[in-house]
This record gives C-alpha cells, structure tokens and sequence, in this order.
C-alpha cells in the first residue's frame, strides 16, 4: 500500500498537525521535497509532500492563493510548514490556511524540533518497505509458479498459478500459433488481436516480443522458437517482475518435452525407413502409416534441403521443429536433407515456409497411403526446381510442366519447339495437324476423346496422327518420342503466354 498523507500525520515523532484540507489526507505520498522557492510547481514531478519555511513567500491572500495553486499545478499533494523559534513562523500564517483550504491542499505544521530531513526519511523509509514487500510477494509467487512446474504436471498447472497469482490470463501455442495450454480460466483461446502479435512473434523468432493494449506475446525456447506465451489482461509492475520468470520456467518446460521426445522422432524416423524400403510391400506400407497413427485418406511426401553450410545440426533441429509442427507425420533427416511423409489435408507451405524459410523444398503429388514411396520421390525430384523458383515446389498436373520449362532458358526452348515441329507447321501452315497433337496428348492419348473436343471423326483423327509420325519421323507409341512431342507443344504454348 502506498504512503498516505495520513500515515505520515500518524508518525507521533514528526509531530505533523492538520491546519487546512484535513478531508483529502487520503492521497498517496510518493516523495518529500523541501523547497524555498515562491513558484516551485514546475519543479515537482507530482505526489510530493512540498515542505517550506516560507522564508520568500508574501504572506498576503494572493501570494498565498498563487503559491498553493502553482504548487497544485506541479502535482503536489500536500504542504507542510516548519515551524519553530528561530524560524519565520510559529504557527501557520491565516493567508496561506485560508488559500489551502480553498485549494483543497492538505496544510500540515512541522513540529518545533523535527527537522524536515526526517520527515524524508519516513517517507522514503516507507517507499522501501513497500518495494520490499513487492519484492517479498514477487519471490512466494515465484516459488509457487516453480513448485507448479516441478510437479512434472506440464504446462497447465504452471499457467493456472501465475493466473491466480496475478488475475491475467495465460495461454501458450505452438510455433505456429496453436493453443497448446491454457490456464484454468476456462478461455481456451486468447482474445483481442492476439493472431497479430502471434504472427509477427512467430515470424521474427526467439529474441523478439510483441505489445498491445491488453496484451503482451512473449518467445518460449533456449535457442530456437518452441512456443509463445500469450498474456491476456491488465498486467501492473508486481505482474511484469514476475514475466522473465514464468518466461523461463514455460521455456524449460517445451525444452524438455523437446528433449523427451527424441526417442520417439527416433523410432518415427526409423517408420519413415521401413517405409521407404523397397521390399516392404504396398500392404506393409499401408500398416507402417496406420501404427504412426497417420490415418489420411491420402498422403503426400516432401523433402527440404537444409543448406551444407548450416551443417547437420541444423537439418536434426528443422527435422525436429517439423516433427512438432506436423502430428502424425513421418519425418527423418538424411545429411543435408529433410523427408516427411504427412497427411494431404496439411497446409505444407505455411509450415515449410515457417520452420524452413529459403530452404529449396519439393512437395509430392497426394497419394493413398500405400503409395507414399512415389510422392515422396517426387518431391525429391522438386527440389531442384524449388532451387531454381525460390519457392517450394508441388507437384501439380497443371503446374510440375510449367515449373519444370520455366528453369530453362526460353530461347532455347522455343527453338527446341520449333525444331520438332517445324515440319508440321510446313505440312500444314492452318496448324490443325499441331492442334490435333496437343489434344491427343492432353486427353492421355485417348482417339475418342481427341474426336469429341476436335468434333471430327475418330478415323480423322487416327489419320492426322499417322500423317504426324509420317512427317515428324517420331513414333506416338514409342515412350521417348511421344515425351518429346509432349515438352515441345508444352514449350511452345509456355512461349505464346510470356
């Protein structure tokens, strides 16, 4: 509690008497100032006991009037007089009685043989113990929000005493801004804009912080970002000592969990082998990601390359965070490079772009279970164009092409297309017979399926083909020519949308 007018005139031995504004002795004193000055308000700071001899002041009912008013102004909350024989006064002037009732300024006298240096000292005496208490209860607080968490209950019980103990509320999410604890509040979910600072905590790492109104987002973990503490209420000085703390006994926490967990990555890692083997059948397949509790429908593989120069540390450390990040998910580290097989429904690119950022990473097509070995070389063969884009790579029907010509140099390309079929366009400058090619070839070779987008008869169809292999020298069954058939109408059409 702070020092009141009140408590001071209460101290028998600074022989304080109450001459004017006995009705406002509730207000706090937060200093004492002794001050000879006729206009000391711009002096003050606000909450001083101003203390005078009145060795200057006119003792008139206007100076009074300016000299209380001024001091008023600057925030004093209360006047004291030294009175005594060798001073100016030996009792309180009629003016200056008259101008602190009409303020409203307490008046108080200072007794004959009490220097004013002592009523500093009680005041100042009084600030200390009262820091000293506030130290005192910060330390129990401490103690109790450490017994929470070494009672090995996790996060929770560590959350529910720091809100009892201070009224705000708790939570804590994941790097990616999941709640993952909650204090006993019954709010499963911070409040206000909380996803704001989140985010920009989550994209700024360990040694950043965010504040608003209200709120308070703080990083959890020892050298990379584990968590974040949001903090929900109206936190005084008492709360904010005790943040660093709760800090630190939430970041050991995660720390330790991280730690626990290896042994489980371990045997996931091993999973993730099992299931990359190439004896292990599509059945066997299919029971690995059951056991791993991987329980999609469809699955997809993906591959983040960790650059050398991070070394393999930091490879374990993303293959760790993406461990955290991705439940169920199968994830290893194999050198430089980081394989995941985790659900489809999974937004891969916030998490790589998260835990991975700038890293070069390839994410296969969706797969049933089963086929997860093939989506994840797939996404090994993304990397490279991932490399090339400066984004992560997904394999897409409508987009794997397009990736793949846009890491070649466009002239040659196009001269590339025009190279092979060239000749088509002498034999047929209306282009129907290139028309027919690229239908074909995108309705998966199918000549019914070409004649109904062309409408033209199936057997027009075949003969448009077979006049295509007559002039190209390319057979449409042989799978290396088809393939360059394929890139050079793919080429050609990239070209026509730069």
């Amino acid at each position: 509690m702070a020092l009141l007018v009140s408590d001071l005139v209460a101290h028998p031995e600074l022989q304080l008497t109450v001459v004017a504004g006995g009705e406002h002795l509730d207000r706090p004193v937060l200093a004492a100032h002794a001050s000879e000055l006729v206009r000391p308000g711009p002096w003050l700071q606000g909450g001083e006991l101003l203390m005078t001899m009145g060795l200057l002041l006119p003792m008139d009912v206007a100076a009074c009037r300016a000299y209380v008013n001024d001091a008023a102004a600057g925030g004093a909350h209360a006047l004291a007089l030294g009175l005594g024989p060798e001073l100016p006064y030996q009792q309180a002037p009629g003016p200056l009685v008259a101008a602190a009732a009409e303020a409203g300024m307490p008046l108080l006298t200072v007794g004959r043989e009490v220097p004013f240096i002592a009523v500093t000292k009680t005041v100042f005496a009084a600030q200390a113990s009262e820091q000293r208490a506030a130290v005192e209860c910060a330390f129990e607080t401490q103690r109790r929000l450490t017994a929470a968490a070494a009672a090995g209950g996790g996060l929770t019980p560590t959350l529910d005493a720091w809100t009892k103990a201070t009224g705000v509320r708790a939570h804590v999410t994941d790097p990616l801004g999941r709640v993952i604890a909650a204090d006993g509040s019954g709010e499963q979910e911070p409040g206000g804009s909380s996803a704001d600072l989140i985010g920009r905590v989550a994209a700024a790492g360990i040694r950043s912080s965010a504040v608003a109104p209200g709120l308070e987002v703080q990083p959890l973990g020892a050298r990379r970002l584990r968590g974040m503490l949001v903090l929900s209420g109206d936190m005084g000085a008492d709360a904010r000592m005790l943040i660093p703390g709760l800090v630190s006994l939430l970041s050991l926490e995660l720390e330790r969990r991280h730690l626990a967990d290896e042994p489980e990555r371990r045997h996931r890692a091993a999973m993730l082998g099992k299931l990359l083997d190439e004896s292990t059948t599509a059945e066997q397949a299919a029971d690995v990601l059951a056991g791993a509790g991987l329980a999609a429908d469809t699955v997809c593989g993906v591959v983040v390359e960790v650059p050398a120069d991070d070394g393999p540390q930091a490879a374990r450390e993303i293959a760790a965070d993406l461990a955290l990040a991705v439940p169920g998910g199968l994830i290893r580290n194999r050198g430089s490079f980081v394989e995941a097989v985790v659900g489809a429904g999974l937004d891969v690119d916030v998490v790589i772009t998260h835990f991975a950022p700038g890293c070069p990473a390839g994410i296969g097509s969706p797969v049933p279970p089963r086929a997860a070995r093939s989506s994840l070389r797939e996404a090994a063969g993304l990397v490279e164009i991932s490399r090339g884009t400066g984004q992560p790579a997904r394999a897409r029907r409508d987009r794997t092409s397009g990736l793949l010509l846009d890491l070649g140099d466009r002239s040659a390309l196009t001269g590339y297309a025009d190279a092979l079929l060239g000749p088509l366009d002498t034999a047929d400058p209306s282009g129907s017979l290139t028309r027919t090619l690229a239908t074909w070839l995108d309705s998966g070779s199918s000549w019914d399926e070409t004649a109904r987008q062309m409408g033209l008869h199936r057997h027009t169809v075949r003969n448009r083909l077979d006049k295509i292999m007559q002039i190209t020298g390319r057979r449409l069954d042989d799978g290396d020519d088809r393939f360059d058939l394929w890139l050079a109408v793919r080429a050609r059409r990239a070209a026509r949308h730069v």
